[in-house]
């Protein structure tokens, strides 16, 4: 399967409670589950939540660290990687976040919050087109997601694929081969204009 790049949102929007417990695992269909270190796939990975997921995730266990703005959960994900949980003012309003790093990177949680700040102050609302992937990948339903398999070609097997619809016809397509039509069908309506910027 193929790793996923460093810091990366993956949901628009505040995250419910029931998106949140389904972004906590969002790769759960992966094959070959916990039978390799999956720490890539998860670390870097966050996105927003409402105060009321944030205390609760507090109240669970007794966290493993607290610094400041930030703590961790003690219970690891993989290895060195478990969710780091942030209370940020940005922009004069105070806004709750989830993270996966990995705790093995000493400074992986002060370059998350670092990156999510930076990533939440661009003056204009504007989605990359990674973004835009990792948003349909994490808001689609799991039984219209998945990972190639036998039906694609060995290069593309354990890439992500989504259900395509269009012309009379259903598809799966793998993720990455989406087109911007395929793009913008499946994207909230508010989501659908926002400009594209090109990622730093």
């Amino acid at each position: 399967m193929p790793l996923q790049s460093s810091i990366r949102k993956i949901y628009f929007g505040v995250a419910d409670r029931r998106q949140t417990f389904r972004l906590f695992d969002r790769h759960a269909q992966r094959p070959d589950r916990w039978q390799n270190d999956d720490s890539a796939l998860f670390a870097g990975e966050w996105f927003e939540i409402a105060r009321a997921e944030h205390d609760t995730m507090l109240d669970i266990l007794p966290p493993l660290w607290m610094r400041g703005e930030m703590f961790a959960m003690r219970e690891f994900l993989t290895d060195g990687v478990t969710s780091v949980f942030y209370t940020l003012r940005i922009d004069g309003k105070v806004r709750y976040f989830h993270a996966y790093c990995d705790l093995a990177q000493p400074r992986s949680p002060v370059e998350m919050r670092d990156a999510i700040v930076e990533r939440e102050s661009w003056p204009v609302t504007a989605m990359t087109h990674e973004e835009r992937l990792e948003h349909i990948w994490s808001a689609t339903h799991d039984e219209y997601r998945g990972y190639a398999g036998e039906r694609f070609l060995p290069e593309h097997r354990g890439r992500r694929t989504v259900l395509v619809y269009g012309r009379g016809r259903t598809e799966l397509k793998l993720l990455d081969d989406l087109t911007e039509e395929e793009i913008a069908a499946k994207l909230p309506v508010h989501l659908r204009h926002l400009p594209i910027r090109v990622a730093a």
